[in-house]
């Protein structure tokens, strides 16, 4: 995307002030410091850093998926502040994927229903047709009935990656998206990422290692002891 395009489109995600603190043998640390940032639909962002900086508690809290210590963040117009936890996931339910580093598959479903359960809570009557294609299109369409522990790390990171893409989210945030995959396998899943932003005009927001991959993005964040550069 241009420049010039990016600034004519809206914000869907604003932090402003954000603060994130933990205590730790009885000392106050701060994760994020007054960090402030907005990003517009349809952007790629890619989040940069040192191991410890704050890139995936960033991104966790952008997503709604934690609550800062101060400061707000807008997603997708609603202020996450002025919602309980079921008021976030349902703002995230049918907009927003998320691509965990720990996978968090659910253990008793299998691949396809992994795949097909963020479509089904967004009542999407195409649930399953959209997880077998998607499964098929990270390259696992002969693991469709296999249960996570028959999986090797590599291909639960791909049901993990198609579970975020089969509800065709506005938003999807990715926590290094690639970093349990072979070379091969990690190219397409970039390209399939990249094919979102451009098919459906979807927001990316990526936590890489991988400086090749960010630089496929419109802007790179690079966080620094809890702030951007």
């Amino acid at each position: 995307m241009s420049a010039d395009a990016s600034e004519t489109r809206t914000a869907v995600i604003v932090a402003e002030k954000l603060t994130q603190k933990i205590v730790s043998g009885g000392e106050q640390i701060a994760i994020l410091d007054g960090l402030s940032l907005s990003i517009r639909a349809g952007e790629t962002v890619a989040i940069v850093g040192a191991s410890g900086s704050g890139k995936t508690t960033l991104l966790s809290l952008l997503a709604g998926l934690d609550s800062p210590t101060s400061g707000t963040i807008t997603l997708a117009g609603r202020s996450l502040a002025s919602l309980d936890e079921d008021g976030r996931a349902a703002l995230r339910a049918g907009r927003v994927g998320f691509v965990f580093q720990s996978f968090q598959l659910l253990a008793g479903l299998t691949a396809l229903e992994n795949v097909m359960l963020p479509a089904e809570l967004a009542g999407r009557a195409d649930a399953e047709a959209l997880a077998r294609d998607t499964l098929t299109r990270v390259g696992l369409e002969a693991r469709t009935g296999h249960y996570p522990y028959q999986l090797s790390g590599g291909e639960q990171q791909r049901v993990a990656i198609a579970r975020a893409f089969a509800a065709q989210p506005e938003i999807l945030f990715a926590d290094e998206p690639t970093g349990n995959l072979d070379a091969a396998t990690g190219s397409k899943i970039v390209d399939l990422l990249f094919q979102l932003n451009r098919d459906r005009g979807a927001t990316l927001v990526l936590v890489t290692h991988d400086m090749s991959l960010a630089a496929r993005c419109d802007r790179v964040l690079r966080l620094n002891a809890g702030r951007l550069e």
